[in-house]
């Protein structure tokens, strides 16, 4: 896994060139909402059972044709891994958060991904909902005003939700 320091450094180590002023200027970036990254996870890990028993209402309210007989998440065993999803969905973005860095999702969640849900006939819509549900009760528990700063949030959460619709599952 790299964050936002590596992921530069390594860029420059790679060419044999010194920092530039635009790598300067990422690593300013970085720094200045380093505190904003740091309460963000606090946040997440503080809450985290409540945030995904939430986002799990939030679901289930929505599309509760997943909980009848054939839905996805019919059966205690199926409704225990949604949950889960769920709570690495969250646990893996709030890595990409505190690293800056959305390297991690590929590494740990979204590679393979395909093939386990392709083979467990897991819907994808359900899942992309899952976590935009996910960013909105973590953007309204923070209540970010700046743009920028609510950016720290979505990225990791976008970039899942993205990557997730790019794929033919």
């Amino acid at each position: 896994m790299q964050d936002a320091i590596t992921n530069i450094m390594n860029k420059y180590d790679l060419t044999g060139k010194y920092l530039d002023q635009f790598a300067v200027n990422e690593l300013e970036i970085y720094f200045s909402n380093a505190i904003k990254r740091i309460k963000t996870i606090e946040t997440i890990n503080s809450k985290a059972a409540t945030i995904i028993k939430e986002a799990a209402a939030i679901l289930y309210e929505e599309q509760p044709e997943l909980l009848r007989p054939g839905g996805n998440s019919y059966t205690t065993r199926r409704y225990a891994a949604c949950l889960r999803d769920i709570e690495y969905y969250l646990r893996y973005t709030s890595y990409a958060i505190i690293a800056g860095n959305t390297n991690i999702l590929n590494e740990r969640v979204l590679d393979g991904l395909r093939d386990t849900y392709n083979s467990l006939n897991v819907p994808l819509a359900p899942t992309v909902r899952s976590i935009q549900i996910l960013e909105d009760i973590i953007q309204n528990e923070l209540k970010f005003i700046d743009t920028s700063d609510r950016f720290i949030i979505s990225e990791p959460f976008q970039y899942i939700i993205e990557s997730l619709s790019e794929q033919d599952i």
